[in-house]
């Protein structure tokens, strides 16, 4: 809930859900800045709740116009 918030506030596109190994995974599109600034969100504050130990991130690429609509929490 808290990510979708923050994905929403900087304008981004995508998903992400929690997985059953305590981890998260999720799809981020947006302005390379915003998803900057999402990437330091995830790493260093996230939910309230959870415990960061690691971040990493993997497949990034650019693309022309976003794929994805709206920012959404799956589950």
């Amino acid at each position: 809930m808290y990510t979708e918030k923050e994905g929403l506030r900087l304008g981004l596109c995508g998903w992400v859900k929690n997985t059953n190994k305590g981890t998260v995974v999720g799809q981020v599109q947006g302005p390379a800045d915003m998803i900057c600034e999402m990437k330091v969100w995830l790493s260093k504050e996230g939910s309230p709740s959870c415990r960061i130990t690691r971040a990493s991130f993997s497949n990034e690429r650019s693309i022309d116009k976003v794929e994805l609509f709206g920012f959404k929490t799956r589950f």
